[in-house]
């Protein structure tokens, strides 16, 4: 099946209230073209050289998504144009995310990445963490970033009910803050394997690669 075959079934399985990131690390910017022919705006990277790479050369109306885990010093090379910042986990990147937008005379709206699994190679904060970070007096200080809402990486696991307690937590989290914070909309969750349950269970933003471009190498 086609990349935009591949899009269109997607998007019909999803609906238009769900947001689709074409996750295209590793894929080379022929097959990012094909997706952006066929009306594909998001896409989403995880390491920040080739992110900066495939900026440079591929038009400018593509959203692009950093959905990998960020190092401080390599936020400078992204903030210029980065539209959506996944993956942040702790105050010092979220200050330094704020001083190089502040920099570009931007704002940049970040998702604050819960730790939903339990498998030790996921990043993210705990719900309690989360939760004391955006109540903080630090936080509300900085004025050139946009906390939007949550991104969650399930278990890697094809066992239903343990991706679906998963997702339901978060979305509860996400529902909680929302009746508080106006800017509060996005609940990124949801990967090719699991996506269609994570929309079910509320995620609003999903994250598919191999669903569109094929395994990676």
């Amino acid at each position: 099946m086609s990349i935009e075959k591949k899009i269109s079934q997607i998007q019909s399985e999803i609906g238009s209230k769900v947001s689709l990131v074409a996750v295209s690390k590793t894929k080379s910017e022929i097959e990012i073209t094909k997706a952006y022919k066929f009306g594909q705006r998001i896409f989403g990277e995880n390491k920040v050289q080739e992110l900066v790479s495939k900026q440079n050369n591929l038009p400018k109306d593509i959203n692009w998504h950093m959905i990998g885990h960020l190092q401080r010093n390599k936020v400078k090379y992204i903030a210029p144009f980065i539209n959506l910042i996944h993956g942040v986990d702790n105050l010092k990147l979220l200050k330094e995310i704020n001083k190089q937008a502040k920099k570009n005379d931007r704002k940049i709206d970040c998702l604050i990445q819960i730790k939903i699994s339990s498998e030790e190679s996921k990043f993210g904060l705990t719900y309690k963490e989360a939760s004391d970070l955006l109540k903080s007096e630090f936080v509300s200080a900085l004025e050139n970033i946009n906390i939007t809402g949550f991104m969650g990486m399930a278990s890697n696991t094809s066992e239903q009910s343990i991706l679906k307690k998963e997702f339901n937590l978060l979305n509860d989290f996400f529902n909680e803050f929302k009746k508080t914070d106006k800017n509060i909309k996005t609940l990124s969750m949801g990967m090719s394997n699991d996506y269609i349950l994570a929309v079910n269970c509320g995620s609003n933003m999903i994250r598919v690669g191999s669903n569109i471009f094929g395994s990676r190498n």
